[in-house]
């Protein structure tokens, strides 16, 4: 099946989202989508699918003139959106889950044949190359696993084109290749795939072409093979990047926060580690070694069963330490999940800020000054350059990165002492990057004390001072900035040893 799509406008309200972009699919191939957080790239594949009615332009699968009201009329002719947030029934199986909606019966109105469904069931993990056991329950499956689940279900309907939103966002190195051997299987079969990332690694290892967007605009098209990431981020951002981690030398001041034997059974033990003033020790190790168990903790929202906690020369009782309590003692912590964690994914910029920032905005810390309130919301939008259309604006709308800028807006304007950063970038497109890593190295030319969790390895070694590695919930070792590379890394995370001098 080949698509074009010509021309294609889109507003909501005053907003033009998308203005004339352009987009083609060849036949078997698998096409990159790239553009920072809100450049159109989903929004122009909900108007392909029927999510979004366009306003003007055309769409054509294999020269014929289409125009889908439904997404369940795209997948009739095959084509098949496989979200970022994935729509997925957690307490069904997978049989349930492939079937929902589609379910087979013995007759036209008559009871479920369960037997063939979990015969297609296998049948369709077998395309895969995978072992989908139908009557495991969903939620028991990790993610890179649901990922597949949902790639079966466009399978199951014979989709010639499989639309993937940030698909390897939440998956482990393990799960990411495992997905890439599925598409490439896929696409031997005639399969085309649409492929949405913001990993420039992940674009040159598995697509043919790369369109990339801008403010809603098309920029241009690319053959993969023939270009270069510094072309592909020059079209995404309109200009020269430069130094992507902005990393500047600062001195260490005093140390601020020691940690010492922690454990929390079956999730880590004995972690001792400690951080100073102006300094940034990134956390690294494979997903599921326990990392942000570990800042949970030190944050207060997990209890250890031992160790010490000691924040700049007091040690806090185990039992005692609280999010509050570390809030009061100068800690801000921004988590890995912005939208359930983070934000009230259904308020406004105004109202997130405000909810750690009371004592600012608030007389006699019981009556709310609004003008304080206002002042403060608005000054974080202009200071963390939020796209928005002010500060009434629900979070909900706003793109991947300007929402991970309010998370870092209200947690900043606390002028915490110790910043706690858990994979600080996911899903954040490279020019939304840069911006962040230049408001981590303003705080930490402040003398703010920086642990951040990433699974980013460049990420790490490129704004890191020291680096700690967490094996299978354990302390492998902490590298120096001359010892840290992705080998010394990976190597400590897999279970191996380093010499000194390597």
């Amino acid at each position: 099946m080949t698509i074009e799509m010509k021309n294609i406008s889109k507003s909501f309200f005053t907003t033009k989202v998308l203005d004339n972009v352009q987009f083609s699919l060849k036949s078997g191939e698998i096409h990159a989508l790239m553009g920072e957080n809100g450049a159109g790239k989903s929004t122009l594949m909900k108007v392909l699918t029927g999510v979004y009615t366009k306003d003007s332009g055309e769409i054509l699968l294999d020269g014929i003139p289409v125009n889908f009201k439904h997404p369940i009329e795209a997948e009739k002719k095959g084509i098949c959106f496989v979200y970022q947030e994935l729509n997925s029934v957690p307490d069904m199986t997978v049989e349930e889950n492939l079937f929902l909606g589609r379910e087979l019966r013995k007759t036209s109105f008559g009871v479920l044949n369960k037997k063939a469904m979990k015969q297609k069931t296998k049948e369709v993990s077998g395309e895969l190359g995978v072992s989908l056991n139908p009557d495991a329950v969903l939620g028991n499956l990790s993610v890179g696993q649901q990922q597949l689940v949902e790639i079966a279900k466009a399978l199951l309907v014979k989709a010639s084109v499989i639309i993937l939103d940030e698909p390897t966002a939440a998956l482990s190195e393990k799960e990411v290749q495992r997905l890439f051997s599925v598409v490439r299987t896929l696409k031997t079969r005639g399969v085309s795939f649409i492929y949405i990332s913001h990993r420039m690694e992940e674009i040159f290892e598995l697509c043919d072409r790369v369109t990339v967007m801008r403010d809603g605009q098309y920029i241009g098209t690319e053959i993969v093979s023939k270009t270069g990431s510094e072309k592909l981020i020059e079209m995404m951002i309109g200009r020269k990047l430069g130094n992507l981690f902005c990393k500047e030398q600062v001195e260490p001041g005093k140390e601020v926060l020691q940690v010492s034997g922690l454990t929390k059974n079956r999730i880590f033990s004995d972690i001792s580690f400690s951080v100073r003033e102006g300094e940034i020790l990134g956390v690294s190790g494979l997903m599921g070694a326990g990392r942000t168990e570990i800042m949970k903790t030190i944050f207060g929202c997990m209890k250890a069963d031992s160790g010490t906690i000691t924040i700049f020369g007091e040690t806090i009782p185990l039992n005692a330490l609280t999010p509050k309590l570390a809030r009061e003692k100068g800690i801000a912590f921004i988590t890995e999940d912005r939208k359930t964690e983070g934000l009230m994914i259904e308020e406004s910029i105004e109202k997130n800020i405000s909810l750690t920032n009371f004592n600012k905005i608030t007389r006699h810390r019981t009556i709310l000054d609004k003008q304080k309130e206002q002042m403060l919301s608005t000054d974080a939008v202009k200071k963390f350059r939020i796209k928005s259309t002010g500060i009434d604006h629900k979070c909900g709308f706003l793109s991947g990165g300007n929402q991970q800028k309010v998370v870092f807006a209200k947690w900043l304007s606390t002028d915490p002492k110790i910043l706690i950063l858990d994979e600080p970038t996911r899903g954040v497109d490279v020019g939304a990057k840069q911006e962040i890593y230049g408001i981590i190295m303003k705080m930490v030319k402040k003398g703010t004390a920086v642990i951040m969790v990433s699974s980013d390895l460049p990420e790490i070694i490129g704004l890191s001072d020291r680096v700690m590695v967490i094996s299978e919930g354990k302390n492998a070792g902490i590298l120096p900035k001359n010892l840290a590379t992705q080998k010394n890394i990976m190597t400590l995370a897999t279970g191996g040893t380093i010499h000194a001098d390597k």
